[in-house]
């Protein structure tokens, strides 16, 4: 069973949130990076980018896929983890540490509201 940490928001594209304040920290989930299979590059969006939910903004490549990154919330990219270029592999080790993607300030800080919270996403795990 995938690693759900009860204290992060998540979506149905299998992204999480952790929600600082006015600034959300997103990543991939373990299901998502598990499913992925080895990370070897990661595009992620310029600091100072406006994203909406929902938009792609960004794409995860492993040796079996190409995924893309979705928003989990409207704002704009405040921090990207440059670190990933070096070591994408950070991804399949520590999805919820290292391995994070970047930081969105919200514009709206109640779609934190619709993302699901740790119960209903393992439960959408459990009917994929």
């Amino acid at each position: 069973m995938a690693n759900v940490p009860g204290d992060l928001k998540y979506t149905e594209d299998h992204e999480w949130a952790r929600v600082q304040g006015k600034v959300v920290v997103v990543g991939v989930t373990d299901h998502a990076q598990t499913s992925l299979g080895d990370v070897v590059y990661v595009e992620l969006p310029k600091v100072g980018a406006k994203v909406s939910k929902g938009d792609a903004v960004g794409t995860i490549e492993s040796v079996k896929a190409v995924s893309e990154l979705f928003s989990p919330v409207s704002g704009t990219v405040v921090k990207v983890n440059d670190e990933l270029s070096e070591s994408p592999e950070d991804i399949n080790m520590e999805p919820y540490g290292d391995g994070w993607l970047l930081e969105i300030e919200l514009s709206d800080p109640k779609q934190v509201d619709g993302l699901l919270d740790a119960a209903a996403y393992t439960e959408l795990l459990k009917n994929a």
